[in-house]
């Protein structure tokens, strides 16, 4: 991605997420795995930012579509589905990167590491009739 202006999440409990995340040099949360990842938004073509947890999978970061047990995907998610390529903020690093939706293999395997990271995701799971899409994002350079 290029040099575009980034405009951060409007929920403001993410852009505050977003503003510690910078303060802290990536370690918003102690304990939790925290990155910034921007898309190309689907509709308006602009650059898009959202703090989100991850896991590790191998050399994946694997993500969560879980808009909080919504009955709806994430914005950041549709993006990505428009558009995989992305730029991931990992701590003090950013990097481009491609981004794709688990197979039901790797999700029925990495479900249970996701959620002994981040527990909330089994009650957002049950939340919802909708499948919690896993995305897994490389870095490409």
């Amino acid at each position: 991605m290029t040099a575009e202006s980034v405009t951060d999440s409007p929920n403001s409990w993410v852009a505050d997420h977003i503003r510690r995340f910078e303060e802290t040099g990536g370690r918003p949360r102690p304990g939790i795995s925290d990155l910034l990842l921007t898309t190309r938004g689907r509709r308006s073509g602009q650059l898009r930012r959202t703090a989100l947890a991850y896991v590790r999978s191998g050399d994946a970061y694997v993500l969560t579509a879980s808009n909080a047990g919504a009955d709806r995907h994430p914005a950041w998610y549709l993006n990505l589905a428009t558009d995989p390529a992305v730029t991931l903020q990992v701590g003090d690093e950013t990097f481009p990167a491609t981004a794709r939706r688990a197979t039901a293999a790797e999700a029925d395997r990495l479900w249970p590491v996701v959620v002994a990271a981040m527990p909330s995701y089994a009650a957002y799971r049950a939340a919802t009739a909708r499948e919690i899409p896993l995305v897994l994002v490389t870095r490409t350079g």
